[in-house]
């Protein structure tokens, strides 16, 4: 029985990646471009995404293989994920992302001229930063990819021999408050002794913390499917509880990061961001079963756009933002004016270029044929 409410929280997790962009602009961290004027307070609200953005969609993703590999072999399922995630990842590098790293290159002053005398001739000279090729935000793709193939042979065990005495095991862990919460102790041992030796990079080789941290949410989620039911019932029953907990975890989290740096800091900061992450997590999964476990036109348009707009999106963003950058106007007119034009110039290209035509679709993720 497919979970409308997973559909509905991937798309509005992808609609808030593009909100999220578009606030890089103006914060202070290290992006492709940013606008002359930067905003400290931002990272307030910026540090609030990023502790449930990324995590809660590796658990999403986790979820949608273990309704995948219901009705897929082991074989169907890896060329299926080659299809999905290996081809639009080509296209965005060969196509999507060269015009993100022109534009940074000409704002920055490293290249003159046309993007034709800069693609293809310099596009893909040496790895980015260094060089110009790069996945940019489709770092997700690969990594998502590389856990799919890792962990299909514990999936394809996991269908075929759970035991009753691990799915008894499951359902009592789901079924109270307790049980849901202890799935935070590995992430708090992932954080505590991992984040400090392996900072994100997001270039998959070497990026350890990133990588252990992405395949332990995307497990859970496949094994939080095992006892479907149990699990959205309990989420649903506790959300309250959870969404209180990971405001004040979040508080606390904030309040934490001004301590002198110490062992003490390390561990109060490890054991902050595994609980609010996870709690964030389980408080919108329990408000979505409540709420949002119902299809409708919107959703079902929402949810074949979604993917190629993920594609497509920084790249027009930086592109109306590259315009912007001189001109003299309020950030708040500018942020309006980059997300209603990325969002405008996705939903041109994915409904005219991409929706409609069956050779092109698979190149962005989607089957062959429309549903």
């Amino acid at each position: 029985m497919r979970r409308y409410d997973l559909d509905w929280l991937r798309v509005l997790v992808f609609v808030l990646l593009i909100f999220y962009h578009v606030g890089m602009f103006f914060v202070p961290w290290e992006f492709h471009i940013k606008n002359q004027q930067v905003y400290p307070w931002l990272k307030y609200p910026m540090w609030f995404l990023n502790q449930w953005r990324l995590p809660i969609l590796f658990v999403i993703s986790g979820m949608g293989t273990y309704y995948a590999l219901q009705k897929r072999t082991g074989k169907q399922f890896v060329w299926e994920r080659i299809k999905r995630l290996y081809i639009p990842l080509n296209v965005g590098l060969f196509f999507i992302v060269p015009p993100q790293v022109y534009i940074e290159r000409l704002v920055k002053n490293q290249f003159v001229g046309t993007y034709f005398e800069f693609w293809p001739a310099q596009a893909f000279k040496g790895i980015y930063p260094n060089g110009n090729m790069s996945w940019h935000h489709l770092w997700f793709l690969p990594y998502l990819l590389l856990f799919s193939l890792m962990l299909v042979p514990v999936f394809l065990y996991l269908k075929n021999h759970i035991g009753l005495v691990f799915y008894q095991w499951m359902n009592r862990c789901v079924s109270s408050f307790g049980g849901l919460v202890i799935f935070v102790i590995p992430l708090f041992f992932i954080e505590f002794f991992m984040e400090p030796l392996f900072p994100v990079t997001h270039a998959l080789v070497g990026d350890w913390f990133t990588i252990i941290k992405g395949i332990t949410l995307f497990l859970y989620g496949f094994l939080l499917m095992t006892v479907k039911e149990s699990f959205w019932s309990g989420v649903a029953h506790y959300r309250r509880v959870f969404f209180l907990m990971a405001i004040f975890t979040f508080v606390a989290l904030l309040l934490a990061i001004s301590l002198e740096a110490s062992s003490i800091r390390l561990f109060i900061l490890s054991f902050l961001k595994a609980f609010n992450l996870w709690f964030w997590i389980l408080a919108l999964f329990g408000f979505a079963a409540r709420y949002l476990n119902k299809e409708n036109k919107v959703l079902r348009y929402c949810n074949e756009a979604v993917y190629p707009f993920y594609i497509l999106h920084q790249t027009f963003m930086l592109v109306i933002a590259y315009f912007l950058i001189d001109i003299n106007c309020s950030a708040g007119l500018k942020a309006i004016v980059m997300i209603i034009g990325t969002m405008g110039l996705s939903w041109l290209f994915y409904e005219f270029l991409i929706r409609r035509w069956k050779y092109i679709r698979p190149l962005f993720g989607l089957k062959r044929s429309a549903k």
